[in-house]
């Protein structure tokens, strides 16, 4: 009996899965292109909001475009080469079972290799091409310089513009090309095209088909030819790389270098003519004979020709022949750094301090500042922060305003918002819609103090009371500031109930003062899709939860100056230091941008980062770091209140600016536009002055042989108080020879270079620059920018910072006293040692606040320290310090000159009403001590004299014992 069965059904395939698979791949994609297009949609909401969204979509519009150049560029070539290798194959070639297992792997995916290869390539060209999108713009829109380079005579626009973009197409075809070859030979051996392997007679031989022949061919001439245009480009390349000597071609670049690209490039295009030849008739032996000819004469013309030149020639007669080429150097190098127009004056110190040697300088001297911003930032929160919430920078700005018709140098601060103070409060509703902004800029006068060491505040208190205040249209409310939260809803319907938290104060009693934004500061967020952008974008639920967001609410975020003007100027370079000011009752940040390049012919090239960093700032960061050519272009404003951005054409003649001009048109105002009061705020820019001090160091001199010779190079000192950076320059109203009046400047200092040992910190010169726009609307002052130097003459020796503050801290009688500040729990601070060109030599002034070392600190100021020449003072006041200096009586009068101060520590402030800072209290006993002490030195010291027959001698420190008894009789008389 014969039994059957039947065979099981196949399971039923389950659909379900594949669907569920499906619909979750389907789901996520949405959710990521969503993301993406949240991102983008807000980004654009952003830019929008501020006037500025033809920024965000030249961007776009150019990123895309390079993309598809750039991926169709590189696909289209390999698609081609893939396409003609596979179709021009011999059809009844012998191949190798090797080969023959090779096309089994490689045919079921042929297909999707022609297309897939060519997309991939695409896909990493096209990408590489959008982040070039800049230099391709720069050369559709670039200008003409007016300025021919020394060498070639071509305008200076050329290298600035054409040069980078012809380099980077060279390259990118470059590369195309060589993937192009790299795939023909591949798939020509694939399939038979190319054979390679031992004949019958054991023989090696390599065989290529016609139609692989001339493909090869073309490709390796077409590449040969590229190869020939970029040697040919390279001369012009010398012209910006920097050399042992000088950046540039110098006698052996001018003379081998450039002659030996050039008879490379012309043996390149002979040897790819060569290959085209190879293409028609077959034969390899001439263009391979050809490239082996182009490699030894690359090592012979490229290399070893001018190795010879540099050697035998150069070498033992470097100055005779170099020295056009340094001329070249020095000229077109102050030129990219603006320092051509420095004026020079030669100068013979006096280091003698006599009786009314100050008279001249009287202006100067009651503009010394004595508040140093990067100290008294903990005192001014003290007496000034009322609420945890709120905070101070450590290091204020330094401005200036005319107050009863007098120029009056400031430190001043903006009163921020320190969310992390409020601790367990911190909930979203008290981040984002009630602790919104700061309120109030403290201002205090640079030049004066109170009676126990405390600023005098000329704008303080909440509310706001001072001379800014006195506007009726004065804004106090800060939305938009370096220490803003991460984003704020505000705005509500007129007549709604105020949620901002405004001050800690109110009328009748009341505890607080609440307000309600009333600006255009971000984008509307009142509807349900742009909330859900934004809970988005901040990952929150709350923004979609949260009653508090009604119909006219914004969205204020991206609130630090800085980062607003980046975004809608991403083309500038930032300076470091944003300030703020008042204008016409607002509160503005000013910002001061740069454009920059690094490809102007024989210019030097500097780190921008190590230029720029010093004790003030002592790691910047920049996305381009090394620089030949630098303009502050551009001075950016940043509303405080509603975030407003406005750019200025400050250097509309600068052709990197025209040429971002014609990329962004109608985002840059003229400088037609910028108010007088705002001019009046104008500074000259921080880091592009220690750009040009780092260049000056050693292109200040104007012949060639002063260059060479290094005879006369100068370098930056080191910070007093941090020997391991560099001293920063300061911001003050002085006069220098040749000016009229004082100015609102900024200086710096040059000793001779060295370290260790072999240093000299002397001072060999000063260099000022004016600082003051002055105050008409739409006109900058003629002098503005304008760089003074003050060369000192080798006959005179001047000591330079750090050698007087070496004198400060040796000097028995001041440390003895400083000794005594430092009792208890005190810690001495010793303020920025400023340098004025004053009574015809240079005077120091360093203020020295004293703080406690632990628990409240609050630095006053409790003594000054001058000298000028060998002589030192170190007394209670700037004034009274000038005058012990310059023999009782310096002839002018320092801005403390009306102040007793009062010893002692002060005590710390509550939140109550702050403005003189109190009048403290505290003991005359370490008044009494020093004094003591004071007269204890000055009398070994008259001893000693005495015993030396040094009468000179005798009679200073005679003279010193006296004052130190007067002043402790008076001061015991006063108890």
């Amino acid at each position: 009996m014969v039994t059957t069965t039947s065979a099981p059904k196949p399971a039923a395939p389950r659909t379900s899965r594949r669907v569920v698979a499906i619909s979750l791949a389907i789901v996520a994609a949405l959710l990521i292109g969503f993301f993406l297009f949240a991102s983008l949609y807000s980004d654009w909401l952003w830019y929008r909001q501020l006037g500025f969204d033809s920024v965000l979509v030249t961007q776009w519009i150019a990123g895309a475009s390079m993309f598809l150049i750039g991926f169709f560029a590189m696909a289209v070539p390999v698609w081609l080469t893939i396409q003609l290798a596979y179709r021009l194959r011999p059809v009844y070639a012998r191949l190798s079972s090797q080969l023959d297992r090779y096309q089994e792997v490689v045919e079921p995916l042929r297909r999707l290799a022609m297309w897939g290869i060519p997309v991939f390539f695409g896909f990493f060209a096209g990408f590489t091409a959008s982040t070039q999108w800049e230099t391709a713009w720069l050369w559709v829109n670039g200008v003409t310089t007016d300025m021919a380079d020394p060498e070639f005579g071509l305008d200076t626009g050329f290298y600035l513009f054409a040069m980078p973009f012809y380099s980077a197409l060279l390259g990118f075809v470059s590369a195309v090309l060589l993937i192009c070859l790299l795939l023909t030979g591949v798939v020509s051996y694939l399939y038979g095209s190319v054979r390679a392997g031992a004949r019958d007679g054991g023989r090696w031989e390599l065989r290529i088909s016609k139609a692989a022949r001339i493909q090869l061919a073309v490709l390796a001439g077409v590449y040969l030819l590229v190869q020939a245009a970029s040697l040919w480009l390279d001369r012009y390349k010398t012209l910006t790389e920097t050399g042992d000597l000088i950046t540039g071609p110098g006698y052996t670049g001018v003379n081998a270098v450039i002659p030996g690209q050039a008879i490379l490039a012309g043996i390149a295009a002979l040897v790819a003519l060569l290959f085209f030849v190879t293409a028609v008739i077959g034969r390899w032996r001439f263009p391979l004979i050809g490239t082996a000819l182009l490699v030894v004469s690359a090592i012979v013309v490229g290399v070893g020709y001018p190795w010879v030149v540099d050697r035998f020639q150069v070498a033992p007669n470097q100055f005779t022949l170099e020295s056009q080429y340094i001329e070249r150097n020095l000229e077109m190098t102050k030129n990219a750094y603006g320092i051509d127009g420095l004026e020079k004056t030669e100068t013979t110190a006096v280091t003698d301090a006599t009786p009314g040697a100050l008279r001249a300088d009287a202006e100067t001297t009651a503009s010394i500042r004595i508040m140093d911003p990067a100290i008294i930032g903990p005192t001014v929160r003290q007496l000034e922060q009322f609420r945890a919430y709120y905070q101070f920078t450590e290091v204020l700005d330094v401005d200036r305003y005319e107050i009863d018709g007098q120029s009056q140098d400031t430190v001043v601060s903006v009163r921020e918002l320190d969310l992390e103070a409020l601790g367990d409060a911190a909930t979203w509703q008290n981040r984002t819609v009630v602790y919104t902004h700061g309120y109030g800029l403290v201002v205090a006068a640079g030049n004066q103090r109170t009676t126990d060491g405390n600023p005098v505040f000329l704008e303080q208190g909440i509310p706001t009371t001072g001379f800014l205040s006195e506007n009726p249209d004065f804004q106090p409310r800060v939305y938009f500031g370096e220490n803003s939260p991460l984003y704020s809803i505000v705005g509500a319907p007129e007549g709604s109930e105020p949620v901002e938290l405004d001050y800690p104060r109110g009328e009748e009693g009341a505890n607080e003062t609440k307000t309600t934004f009333t600006g255009d500061g971000g984008p509307k967020i009142g509807n349900l899709f742009h909330q859900l952008i934004y809970a988005m974008k901040f990952q929150s639920t709350d923004i979609l939860l949260s009653d508090y967001v009604n119909p006219d609410s914004q969205i204020l975020y991206d609130r630090d100056p800085y980062t607003r003007v980046s975004k809608v100027a991403p083309y500038l370079d930032l300076d470091a230091d944003p300030y703020p000011t008042v204008v016409d009752g607002r509160i503005v940040w000013v910002l001061d941008g740069y454009t920059t390049a690094s490809t102007f012919p024989y210019s030097r090239t500097v780190s921008l980062s190590q230029a720029i960093a010093d004790s003030a700032n002592p790691s910047p960061t920049f996305a381009i770091d090394d620089i030949n050519y630098i303009r502050n272009s551009v001075k950016a404003t940043v509303d405080a209140y509603d975030g407003s951005v406005t750019l200025y054409a400050w250097d509309p003649e600068d052709p990197v600016l025209q040429a971002w001009q014609n990329i962004y048109p109608a985002t840059i105002e003229p400088i037609s536009e910028m108010s007088g009061e705002l001019m009046s705020h104008v500074r000259y820019p921080t880091d592009l002055f220690k750009v040009q001090r780092a260049m000056l160091g050693q292109y200040h001199v104007d012949d060639a042989r002063s260059f060479y010779q290094r005879d006369n190079a100068w370098a930056t000192p080191n910070d007093p108080q941090d020997s391991s950076r560099l001293q920063p320059p300061y911001y003050l109203s002085m006069q220098m020879p040749g000016q009229e009046e004082p100015t609102f400047s900024m200086f710096t200092t040059f000793i001779p270079p060295g370290t260790g040992t072999a240093s000299r910190n002397i001072l060999t010169g000063y260099l000022a620059v004016d600082s003051d726009a002055g105050g008409d609307a739409g006109t900058v002052a003629e002098d503005y920018g304008k760089l003074r130097m003050l060369e000192i003459s080798a006959d005179t020796t001047v000591p330079g910072p750090g050698q007087v503050q070496n004198t400060f801290d040796a000097d028995p009688v001041i440390s003895g006293q400083i000794n005594l500040l430092r009792q208890g729990q005190s810690e001495v601070l010793n303020g920025n040692l400023l340098t004025l060109p004053v009574g015809g030599g240079f005077l120091y002034v360093q203020p020295v606040f004293v703080q406690s070392s632990g628990g409240t600190q609050l630095p006053t100021l409790q003594k000054v320290l001058v000298a000028f020449g060998d002589e030192i003072a170190f007394e209670d006041t700037l004034d009274e310090a000038l005058n012990t200096l310059f023999g009782g009586d310096s002839g002018a009068d320092a801005g403390d000159g009306e102040v007793e101060p009062t010893p002692g520590e002060t005590a710390a402030p509550g939140d109550g009403d702050a403005g003189d800072g109190g009048t403290g209290g505290g003991t005359v006993n370490v008044e009494i001590d020093a004094l003591l002490q004071e007269a204890n030195a000055a009398m070994m010291q008259r001893q000693a004299a005495l015993q030396a027959g040094d009468w000179t001698a005798y009679g200073e420190a005679d003279a010193r014992l006296t004052a130190a008894l007067e002043r402790l009789i008076a001061l015991t008389d006063s108890q």
